[in-house]
C-alpha cells in the first residue's frame, strides 16, 4: 500500500491548499473616468466582508465601478450559491471559484439574486476545464449583454481594443506571486452563442480586468513535503493552474526552488506521439500546470513505466480515470465526487496532504509489523522442524508429543504473535528509501534470519534432549524440561523479532506493554498448566525446580547473543538520505 508509494502526484487546490479562494486583488482595465490599475480587496474566506482598497485608502468613485463591472461579470457567469447560515457564519455551494466571485460581489454591495433581476439570464455556457471559461447570456433591454470569465489566455482573445501584451505581462506577473489569475469581459451580442462556437463567435468584448485568487496553503503541508523528502517519496504537483503560479506555489511548498521547468499540458500533448521523449520528460517534471485531467492519467502511466509506485489525488468526475490507474488513488472525502471516491483506494475525510504522508508511515508501520509475526511464526516452526529432523537422524525417541507442538503453536506463540503486531514505528521509520513494490516477504535477509534462528532453536533443543537422556533423564523428564527450553526461546525470541535492524538493548522495554504482558502471560499460563490436575497430564509436563528453570533460563539466551553478531554483521538498515 502506501508503505511502498515513490511518488505521489497531488492536486493543489483543496490537498495542498485549504480549498478557501479568495479574490485578493484585481487589475482593472481602464474605463470612462477610471484610471484602472490594480487594487487590493480586504476580507478573509468566503465572507461577503471587506472593501476594495488602493495604495491603502479607498479609490476613487471611477476605479470602483470599474471593480463593480467586474464583480458583476463574475457574479452572473456563475453557478454557485453563498448565503448566511443559521448560526451567523456563511455557506457556499457549488465550485470555490465561482464562490469568491459571489464573495467579492457582496463586498462591492452587489448581489446575484438583484443582478439577475435587472440582467434575466437566459443562457449560459457552464465552465468546463476543456473550455477554461464559462460565460453567461442576460437580457439587457432590448438587447443580449454576455458576461463572460475565465483563464486569460483563453478571455483576450474575445476582446477588443486592448494591448493584449501588456495585459498578459500583468497576468503573468500575478501568477508569479502566487495567484490564480483570471480575466472578465463583458458586451454585447446578437444572440446566444453555443458552447462549441463559442470560441469563434464571443469576440469583440469589453475587457473588464484580472482577478488575482489566493488559496492559503494548509500549514502543516511544506513540513509534510519534508518529511516525503527524507522518507525518498518524491510529490508532483499536477493542477489547472497558470505555469507561473505553479511555479510559485510549488517554492513555498519547497517543491522546487522556484527555478525548475514547469512542464505545460500543451507540452504533454505536443509530445503524445513520442512515449519516450514524453517519459522522460514527465520523469524530469515537478510541476505540471494548466493540465486536463485526462492528461493527469497520462502523468500517471508514465511514472509507472518508469518503475513508481504512484499515489494520486483528486476529486472530480474526471479525475476517475487517474484513480483507477494509480497503485494507489486517494479521493477527497469532503470535496470530492461519489465517482471520484468510487473509483479510488483510500478516501481522505479531511483533504489534508499530510494525511498522505501520514499513511505512508502507517503502511511501513503496518508492513514492518507483518515481516515481523512472520518471522516469529516461521522461525518457531522451522526450528521444531530442525529439532525433530535432528532427532530422527540420531535415532532419539521423539522430542515432543503432537499435544505439546499444538500448546506451543497455539497457546505460548498465539499469545506472543498477536502482541507484536501491536509493535510502534521503529525510530527513523520515514527516514527509509521506499521498499521495492514487488518485494517478497520472504526475501535474503528473512530466508537467512528464519534459517539461522530456527537452526539455534531447533540445535540447542536437541543438543539439550540429547544430553539429558545422556544423563540418565527419563524421557518424560527430558521432554518436560526441553518444553520449558522451546518456551522461553519463544519467548526470548519474540524481542529478538521486534527489529530486524536494531538491537534489543536499544529498544524500550515498554514501548510495547502488550508484547511484556504477552511475554509474562506465556510464561505464567505454562507453570500454571504444570500444576493443574488433567492439563498437566494431557500434556505430559510436571513442575521444575527454580534452578532447572534458571539454567533453560540461559540456554534460550544464547539466541539473543547470536541473533545480535548476526545483525551487527548485516549493517544498518539503508537511509533515504
Amino acid at each position: 500500500g502506501l508503505g511502498a508509494c515513490t511518488v505521489i502526484a497531488s492536486d493543489k487546490t483543496g490537498t495542498l491548499t485549504r480549498n478557501e479562494l479568495m479574490i485578493a486583488r484585481l487589475w482593472l482595465a481602464p474605463a470612462g473616468d477610471g484610471p484602472g490599475g490594480e487594487v487590493e480587496v480586504t476580507g478573509n474566506g468566503y465572507a461577503p466582508e471587506g472593501e476594495i482598497r488602493h495604495n491603502g485608502v479607498t479609490p476613487a468613485q471611477g476605479t470602483r465601478t470599474a471593480a463593480e463591472r467586474l464583480a458583476a461579470a463574475g457574479a452572473l457567469a456563475n453557478e454557485a450559491s453563498l448565503r448566511a447560515g443559521p448560526d451567523g457564519g456563511w455557506q457556499h455551494f457549488g465550485d470555490t471559484v465561482d464562490v469568491a466571485f459571489l464573495a467579492l460581489a457582496g463586498k462591492l454591495d452587489q448581489r446575484r439574486a438583484d443582478l439577475l433581476v435587472r440582467f434575466p439570464e437566459v443562457a449560459t455556457i457552464p465552465y468546463e476545464s476543456a473550455r477554461k471559461f464559462a460565460a453567461s447570456f442576460n437580457q439587457d433591454g432590448d438587447g443580449i449583454l454576455a458576461h463572460v470569465k475565465g483563464a486569460a489566455e483563453v478571455v483576450l482573445p474575445m476582446c477588443d481594443g486592448i494591448d493584449r501584451d501588456a495585459v498578459s505581462a500583468e497576468a503573468e506577473r500575478l501568477a508569479g506571486e502566487g495567484y490564480r489569475v483570471l480575466a472578465a469581459a463583458a458586451g454585447e451580442v446578437p444572440a446566444p452563442i453555443a458552447a462549441a462556437d463559442a470560441h469563434r463567435d464571443l469576440k469583440e468584448l469589453e475587457f473588464l480586468g484580472l482577478v488575482g485568487l489566493i488559496d492559503p496553503l494548509r500549514d502543516e503541508v511544506p513540513d509534510a513535503v519534508v518529511r516525503c523528502r527524507r522518507a525518498g517519496v518524491q510529490v508532483r504537483m499536477v493542477t489547472g493552474d497558470h505555469p507561473a503560479t505553479a511555479r510559485a506555489i510549488s517554492r513555498q511548498l519547497g517543491l522546487s526552488d522556484g527555478t525548475d521547468p514547469v512542464m505545460r499540458g500543451v507540452e504533454l500533448q505536443n509530445l503524445a506521439n513520442d512515449p519516450a521523449e514524453q517519459d522522460a520528460a514527465i520523469a524530469a517534471a515537478g510541476t505540471f500546470a494548466r493540465v486536463e485531467p485526462v492528461q493527469k492519467l497520462a502523468i500517471v502511466q508514465s511514472l509507472q513505466r518508469g518503475g513508481h509506485f504512484v499515489a494520486v489525488t483528486g476529486d472530480g468526475v474526471n479525475d476517475a480515470p487517474a484513480l483507477h490507474a494509480a497503485n494507489i488513488g486517494v479521493a477527497m472525502g469532503k470535496g470530492g465526487t461519489d465517482v471520484a471516491r468510487g473509483a479510488s483506494d483510500l478516501i481522505l475525510t479531511d483533504d489534508n496532504f499530510a494525511s498522505i504522508v501520514n499513511g505512508i508511515e502507517e503502511g511501513r508501520v503496518a508492513y514492518d509489523n507483518v515481516r515481523k509475526v512472520v518471522y516469529l511464526l516461521v522461525s518457531t516452526g522451522a526450528a521444531e522442524i530442525v529439532l525433530f529432523a535432528l532427532a530422527f537422524a540420531f535415532g532419539l525417541p521423539l522430542p515432543l508429543f503432537a499435544a505439546q507442538l499444538l500448546w506451543l503453536n497455539l497457546v505460548t506463540n498465539g499469545i506472543q504473535h498477536v502482541a507484536l503486531a501491536f509493535e510502534r514505528a521503529e525510530p527513523g521509520v520515514l527516514d527509509q528509501p521506499p521498499r521495492p513494490p514487488k518485494q517478497a516477504i520472504f526475501d535474503r535477509r528473512m530466508i537467512e534470519q528464519v534459517l539461522l534462528s530456527g537452526a539455534v532453536i531447533g540445535g540447542i533443543g536437541f543438543l539439550f534432549f540429547q544430553w539429558a537422556l545422556a544423563q540418565g533423564w527419563t524421557e518424560f523428564q527430558a521432554r518436560n524440561a526441553l518444553l520449558m527450553l522451546i518456551v522461553l526461546f519463544e519467548n526470548a525470541h519474540v524481542f529478538n523479532c521486534r527489529s530486524e535492524w536494531q538491537s534489543v538493548v536499544r529498544m524500550p522495554i515498554l514501548g510495547n506493554p502488550f508484547l511484556l504482558i504477552a511475554v509474562v502471560s506465556t510464561q505464567a499460563v505454562h507453570i500454571a498448566a504444570m500444576y493443574i490436575p488433567g492439563l498437566n497430564e494431557v500434556l505430559a509436563i510436571q513442575p521444575i525446580t527454580v534452578g532447572q528453570w534458571l539454567e533453560v533460563a540461559a540456554l534460550a539466551l544464547v539466541l539473543v547473543f547470536v541473533m545480535e553478531i548476526y545483525k551487527r554483521l548485516r549493517g544498518r538498515r539503508p537511509r533515504s538520505v
